[in-house]
């Protein structure tokens, strides 16, 4: 049987989509790139951060169906772990699955396939259950891998629903992780991004640190850079910081993704984020002093429940005063099954797109001047695609580079001179320095 993937959401549900890419591809199905007509399954990987992941889960389970009448409809992942009967609920779905049992999908399609009778297995998350056995050797054409070391997150801040989602704590075993990372060098990868959905708290449940897990990754040969996935701040100790600076030497690279979400501690208070802006200020102060030259990158959002003008105007100021290299700028959408949905003084629509364009433009201001430093100075890019401007690649800080020359091949990490700004504004043009 022919079977096609389609994923929503984050890093980690496409690390995951991998993952069972090749258990299908070991079961005997012939897995077809993209979501390709006329396939025998179709297996819908769902995100339920916002109630639009909800509807867009919704939208593309219906829409295989219709297109494909006579195939086997799959929806797994997070919606239907954080809404077991609501997913449930939509007939187009053959099999409805959650975040816990992926490792069952190819027999239960094999299943269903003989029978035709529908199958509904979403098992709940229960406290200790273990990190679950999973890893992906092969991203494709990709020069970067992707590799989960973490799941789970028990901080359930008021706006959130992924702690329902994804339940406990837990990670990786050295072990299995070990063993993964030597197979991704051996297959080429250079750049290994280590993600997690709250990726900070690996290892805790062995006193283990997030370092511990770098450090490793570090240590294999061939991989050339080791990147990190989003991370919670006030899990990121100075301690940590210069544990990673010392022990990783340049493998490491300098670009970290702080999640901020929001620069005024009221708003934070009642997001339930379990830091502060000084407690950020130190994070942020540790690693440029650890990392020089580093990218701080975050993501913000304007309009949550009970948010002033006057709270507004001080987020923006905060993220003009750390100098963010990037945002990712996005309005508060109220989450059915959160407390943030019911709590009292929601701003209106109208307001938080206001607000929304004034961070965006803070965004762009700050994004110009971190693109702008970097000009005159050579940095190791590592090309991963050819497109209509040139080769494309990423400086260790993760600034986009495109170059014009033909003498260069996806996978190799040239010396670039930084030349210019890109025209869409997001990266940089340079030349080969070598």
């Amino acid at each position: 049987m022919r079977v096609a993937f389609y994923t929503l959401g984050c890093k980690v549900n496409q690390y995951e989509t991998e993952v069972l890419s090749a258990r299908f591809a070991a079961a005997g199905f012939d897995v077809v790139a993209g979501h390709a007509p006329g396939c025998d399954v179709y297996v819908v990987g769902s995100c339920t951060v916002t109630a639009e992941g909800d509807r867009k889960t919704r939208q593309a389970v219906r829409r295989f169906r219709r297109e494909n009448p006579g195939a086997i409809v799959v929806l797994t992942g997070c919606y239907p772990q954080a809404f077991p009967k609501e997913a449930a609920d939509i007939p187009e779905a053959d099999i409805v699955t959650g975040a816990r049992n992926r490792t069952a999908l190819p027999e239960l399609v094999k299943a269903f396939a003989v029978d035709r009778q529908r199958i509904v297995s979403i098992p709940a998350h229960q406290s200790g259950e273990a990190f679950e056995a999973c890893s992906a050797a092969d991203f494709g054409v990709r020069t970067r891998a992707f590799l989960k070391i973490q799941d789970g997150c028990d901080n359930w801040c008021s706006y959130c629903i992924i702690p329902a989602a994804r339940g406990p704590v837990r990670s990786k075993p050295m072990a299995e992780l070990s063993a993964e990372l030597q197979a991704l060098a051996q297959n080429g990868y250079r750049e290994i991004v280590l993600t997690g959905i709250n990726l900070s708290n690996y290892g805790r449940e062995w006193g283990l640190h997030l370092s511990d897990a770098v450090l490793a990754a570090a240590a294999v040969p061939g991989i050339e850079r080791v990147r990190l996935g989003s991370i919670e701040p006030d899990l990121l100790t100075p301690q940590e910081i210069y544990r990673l600076a010392e022990g990783c030497g340049e493998k490491l690279c300098p670009q970290f993704h702080l999640s901020l979400q929001s620069g005024c501690d009221a708003t934070l208070a009642r997001m339930n984020r379990h830091y502060d802006t000084a407690q950020y200020r130190a994070v942020a102060a540790a690693v440029r002093d650890a990392f020089p030259g580093a990218a701080l990158t975050t993501d913000m959002m304007v309009g949550f429940a009970g948010e002033t003008p006057e709270d507004h105007r001080e987020s923006l100021d905060f993220a003009r005063e750390i100098g963010f290299a990037k945002i990712h700028a996005f309005a508060y959408s109220q989450r059915p099954g959160t407390r943030a949905a019911a709590m009292p003084n929601q701003v209106p629509p109208a307001e938080k797109k206001r607000r929304c364009a004034e961070l965006i433009a803070v965004a762009a201001e700050l994004r110009a001047a971190a693109l702008s430093s970097m000009l005159g100075s050579r940095q190791p890019v590592l090309f991963e695609q050819r497109g209509q401007q040139g080769f494309t690649g990423y400086t260790p800080n993760y600034t986009p580079v495109t170059v014009f020359d033909p003498a260069i091949r996806p996978g190799e990490i040239r010396q670039v001179l930084l030349t210019a700004i890109a025209p869409d504004g997001d990266g940089c043009e340079g030349i080969l320095a070598e």
